[in-house]
């Protein structure tokens, strides 16, 4: 299939070690005149104070350093504002493209330590640069992911990317997939780039990031180097892209800490639907307002699955037939090491209460309580005795509404044309959105979008078998399951985590993810696992994060004297 925004696909391999680019010219070294424009002033700083944990340190702060020679306009006036209005961007030139890089003291001359990366997009959304460190601020390392960065003297970069939602100065949407990707690409590229120059190893890069940021990383760290991008980098000036669109730098990762992806967006109705009616959840919690479509949906996901070819640690097959007793020994699990890691960790008996807060930006928080009908545990023994699986789906569903139906892909199907699903990171730049699942693209009934059968008198099966339709290339370009196990350069070390009320994307996908990446010989560390009694959200273990973080790094051994491949 061709690919979005009229590029063609370059047939150029990228070999699996190629090496770090030199410096720039400035330094000695012949390169690149686009790389000699993205050279790192290592003068270009200004000094912040900030305190973690009691104690004041030093932070150097370069500013919103342009990570690609041609960025994308943004209009100045960008939708999403208070009360649905808009907000003002002050840098319009490269303000989805930049990134802020933290140097904390402890690592102003130091080469060797590991460069923390996130991403801050949620809900696959563009992600304007942020300033996650800031003066006079006080940090506390046990709850705070940045405070706790900074004290282990890594390096902090808060990377922004284009992705949907995105008004371009031009009014185009230059977000679509797979620009969040690419942008996060190149990104690692020019901290490859400027390695020499920059405290910090590229080498050791650990990119951080929660919902469509969990996502965001979980494509950036499955697709290392792998040459479909290659087009698009070259497009927006992206490090390591020669005149004749070459790739001359690496833009695989060392490690990745996702929570809660919002991945495999192509099938997440699929899995959606499946889970919650399988065992009749949405009827049960009076949430299915469109049975039949939920019904057609749900039943792809056998079939799906089966495609897969997954299996469980033990050697069994994860099915469609087997996925609900997968999804309950990872609920068992989640409990059993909640109640081990700390004597005073406790899960309420049959008929007691789960006592749960919540509360959005700006609302006072809520405690509610729900009656434990589904998980039984032995207090003596910390054994977990069992699960009732339709009553924990029931639980999951009430604590946090389920979505709508379709969960993922909803505009443009049953006249829905405001749903904030992610419908509208997929399509041309030009176009408002575009369905991007089979159901949805053939359900579609809203006249004059431009998609589905309705507009296109196609199916989607007929319009995917176009060579010119891009909608299937956009949906690859950003699902790691599409390139874990492939020729791509996975990164060799993975933390997941996916909250065990999490009601945003169904278990079965970070399980599906889970299994795919333990079957890559390239992933050496793999730590997985449901998080007790989590929802939607993210760093909220940060001391088990960053001691998992510290312990892959410090088994690596020196950056600069040996290289993963070499």
């Amino acid at each position: 299939m061709a690919l979005a925004s009229s590029l063609v696909l370059a047939a150029v391999a990228v070999p699996t070690s190629v090496a770090v680019a030199a410096p720039s010219a400035g330094r000695g070294h012949a390169v690149d005149p686009q790389d000699a424009a993205l050279d790192f002033d290592s003068a270009a700083y200004t000094t912040i104070t900030v305190t973690v944990d009691g104690r004041p340190m030093n932070v150097r702060w370069y500013k919103e350093i342009c990570y690609v020679a041609n960025p994308v306009a943004a209009a100045a006036q960008q939708p999403g504002g208070p009360g649905g209005g808009s907000t003002t961007i002050p840098n319009t030139a490269c303000g989805y493209q930049s990134m802020n890089v933290f140097v904390p003291e402890s690592a102003f001359g130091d080469q060797r330590t590991p460069v923390y990366f996130a991403v801050n997009n949620s809900g696959w959304k563009a992600s304007y640069i942020r300033a996650s460190v800031t003066a006079g601020t006080t940090y506390n390392s046990a709850t705070s992911n940045v405070g706790a960065a900074l004290k282990a003297g890594y390096v902090f970069v808060d990377v922004a990317n284009r992705s949907r939602g995105l008004l371009g100065a031009d009014g185009s949407a230059p977000g679509k997939a797979p620009a969040a990707v690419v942008d996060a690409k190149a990104a690692v590229r020019y901290l490859r780039l400027n390695d020499a120059a920059m405290p910090g190893s590229a080498e050791r890069i650990v990119i951080n990031g929660t919902s469509g940021g969990g996502a965001l990383v979980s494509i950036l760290g499955a697709s290392g180097n792998s040459a479909q991008y290659t087009p698009y980098l070259a497009a927006i000036g992206a490090a390591g892209v020669d005149a004749k669109g070459r790739s001359t730098l690496r833009d695989d990762v060392f490690a990745v800490n996702a929570y809660c992806p919002i991945t495999d967006l192509g099938n997440a109705d699929i899995a959606y639907e499946w889970l919650y009616n399988v065992l009749g959840t949405r009827d049960a919690t009076g949430s299915n307002p469109s049975p039949a479509d939920a019904a057609a949906i749900a039943e792809r996901f056998a079939a799906y699955e089966k495609s897969l070819g997954l299996r469980n640690p033990d050697g069994s097959r994860l099915t469609a037939a087997t996925m609900l007793d997968t999804i309950k020994k990872e609920v068992v699990r989640s409990a059993e090491t909640y109640l081990k890691a700390d004597p005073a960790h406790t899960i309420p008996p049959l008929g007691g209460t789960f006592e749960i807060t919540s509360g959005g930006p700006g609302a006072p928080p809520t405690t509610k309580s729900y009656v434990n009908n589904w998980i039984d545990v032995d207090t003596a023994t910390g054994k977990v005795r069992s699960v009732d699986m339709p009553k924990y789906l029931a639980f999951v569903a009430t604590q946090a509404t389920l979505k709508t139906t379709p969960a993922f892909d909803a505009v443009g199907v049953n006249g829905n044309t405001s749903s904030g699903t992610e419908t509208d990171l997929f399509g041309p730049p030009t176009q408002k959105y575009m369905n991007y699942t089979e159901f949805s693209w053939n359900n579609n009934d809203v006249a004059g979008d431009g998609s589905g059968l309705d507009d296109t008198g196609l199916t989607w099966k007929q319009y995917t078998a176009r060579k010119s339709t891009t909608v299937d290339d956009q949906v690859r370009l950003i699902n790691p399951m599409d390139f874990i196990g492939t020729s791509a350069d996975t990164a060799p070390n993975w933390y997941v985590r996916h909250g065990t009320r999490d009601r945003d994307t169904a278990f079965t996908v970070s399980v599906n993810l889970d299994r795919a990446l333990a079957a890559d010989k390239q992933v050496e560390d793999l730590n997985y696992r449901l998080a007790w009694n989590q929802p939607h959200a993210g760093n909220y273990d940060v001391p088990e994060a960053m001691a998992w973080i510290a312990g892959v790094v410090s088994k690596a051994g020196d950056p600069l004297t040996a290289r993963r491949r070499g």
